[in-house]
């Protein structure tokens, strides 16, 4: 008697009906995933989930009308924390990463990603409760990926430091971040620096991702 694989249930949310439906029909073609429902916009996600429709996963547009992704994931993390977002876009702009997982989104992909390359996401988001496309994040993802369940608990870091990871976790500028910590964009450079040479990465969406998969901020 075979092992019946456990079905993960996918909700989606895309205001394009072409691409709504290629994505169902592509989730429902793997093994182990099953379209529960389709949304053209936030509100209808809202409303299905509001009826105790609750899904393991929504894949959820950045860009729509009537309720966009921002407005979603934020209500979907405040009242069904328990619901993994992998947020989908044709944007790679990092203020646009950076506010989807300040958020709540577990995940960041590409609308014009290969199938194969949603089906890792899927799995990444249900298995290590994380996902960043590669395209985007270089070789940040490779080293998230390699020690996903590792803490970098032998980098130490100063007080203004973890200060600093809390303002770049927002969408403030360098220099209103300086503001805020009443000191010169030069000062603030530094502390950048410093954390760029302590964590190994290279771009501020790298040091968002450091400082959420080690608990520096509150979400």
């Amino acid at each position: 008697m075979g092992v019946t694989k456990e079905k993960f249930q996918v909700a989606i949310a895309d205001d394009h009906t072409l691409m709504r439906g290629a994505l169902a029909t592509l989730i429902n073609s793997l093994d182990n995933y099953n379209i529960v429902f389709e949304a053209s916009s936030g509100k209808g996600i809202k409303e299905k989930i509001s009826q105790h429709i609750i899904p393991d996963i929504v894949l959820l547009d950045v860009n729509m009308p009537d309720m966009d992704g921002y407005e979603t994931v934020s209500w979907i993390h405040k009242n069904y924390p328990q619901i993994k977002v992998l947020a989908l876009s044709m944007s790679n702009e990092e203020s646009t990463i950076i506010r989807m997982l300040k958020l709540g989104a577990k995940g960041y992909i590409m609308k014009n990603a290969e199938p194969e390359e949603l089906k890792l996401a899927l799995d990444s988001v249900i298995q290590k409760n994380f996902y960043l496309s590669e395209f985007i994040s270089g070789k940040i993802i490779s080293g998230l990926h390699n020690n996903a369940d590792k803490l970098d608990e032998q980098i130490v870091l100063n007080d203004k430091e973890k200060e600093f990871l809390q303002w770049v976790c927002t969408e403030m500028t360098y220099k209103e971040i300086a503001a805020k910590m009443f000191v010169s964009p030069r000062t603030v450079e530094d502390y950048r620096n410093a954390l760029f040479d302590k964590t190994k990465v290279k771009t501020r969406v790298g040091l968002v991702l450091y400082a959420i998969k080690n608990n520096l901020v509150d979400l």
